[in-house]
């Protein structure tokens, strides 16, 4: 497993390479944020001296070199909004994502996968067809369409749920979390479920193909001859069998939503890391801009590398290959 893993960082090291070279070139190549940062009515002067202190007249290449520099020794510069370095701005949204990031995929695998072995172990069920039913619901429908009827009938007409913001928060390791009080819970309910009902779909499907694919195989024949229960073939048989794609896709799925929860949090106000690039992008605050999208690169190149390694862990077959 060791030479394996040391492959990949190697491999990781040279793709996250080449992705700070496309991501540094594709976004200063859009826009001039000196046009935001200062007044029009500055004097030539001011202007140029502006573009002195922040090294845009410098060549791309020169640019590049700089900003390769200061990410090798963890700094990605500082925001020209916010003024502070940039990875303690997203270190301090984060937590918000990270609250309706986990209790939307995780919540999705919890519900997702029984209902799926359940539509797929009974297939011409009512309860089956009505599972299937809202899995092409989820599938179907825009997530910023139901994060907006979401808000119209709980916030709205029942005034059931807050329509949007963090809510009451509680210090805890030096980090505001929101899931420790009774209102920050209720205020991360909708934009979780919004966030959730993709993943649910997903889940469903694969698992509920997985289990009809793997119930007519001779594993399952021969666990029934034995006299095992239903609910053991289920749980020992049929959920190991399917849990290499399942583990796929929840890991995936899992960076997708920390990366790209940009929509649900536009929508519900919650001040997490996707609002904060929203916001960045519209007042072209570049390095909030790079730093999103190199992290993000690093995560996914992190949870592959992860996926790989629970691989190996749950298929016998390929820690043999790997070792060989």
């Amino acid at each position: 497993m060791l030479p394996f893993i040391l492959q990949r960082l190697m491999q990781a090291v040279v793709v996250m390479l080449v992705i700070s070279a496309l991501v540094f070139v594709g976004v200063y190549a859009v826009g001039n944020p000196i046009d935001v940062m200062i007044s029009p009515d500055v004097t030539q002067e001011i202007r140029e001296q502006t573009i002195r202190a922040y090294g845009f007249d410098l060549p791309l290449w020169q640019q590049y070199g700089i900003f390769l520099q200061r990410l090798i020794s963890g700094d990605f510069g500082r925001s020209f909004v916010y003024n502070m370095p940039v990875l303690d701005l997203i270190l301090s949204r984060l937590p918000a994502t990270l609250e309706i990031t986990l209790t939307a995929v995780f919540g999705a695998a919890l519900l997702g996968v029984p209902l799926g072995m359940f539509a797929g172990y009974a297939p011409n069920s009512v309860a089956a067809r009505a599972i299937m039913g809202v899995s092409v619901l989820g599938f179907s429908v825009p997530s910023f369409w139901i994060g907006l009827i979401l808000i119209f009938v709980f916030a709205v007409n029942l005034g059931l749920l807050p329509a949007g913001g963090r809510g009451e928060t509680v210090m805890l390791f030096g980090v505001e979390w929101s899931f420790l009080t009774g209102n920050g819970l209720m205020h991360m309910l909708l934009p979780a479920i919004n966030l959730a009902l993709f993943k649910l779909a997903l889940l469903i499907r694969l698992a509920r193909a997985g289990t009809r694919e793997v119930m007519l195989t001779d594993t399952v024949r021969f666990a029934r001859a034995a006299g095992e229960s239903e609910w053991t073939i289920l749980r020992h048989h049929v959920l190991r069998l399917i849990a290499i794609p399942l583990v796929t896709v929840f890991g995936l799925e899992l960076g997708s939503t920390l990366a790209f929860a940009v929509v649900t949090e536009t929508i519900f106000s919650w001040p997490g890391v996707g609002k904060l690039i929203i916001d960045s992008i519209s007042v072209l605050d570049r390095p909030v801009m790079v730093a999103y999208l190199m992290l993000v690169s690093l995560l996914f190149i992190t949870i592959n590398l992860t996926v790989d390694i629970a691989y190996a862990a749950l298929d016998p077959r390929l820690r043999a290959r790997k070792s060989s």
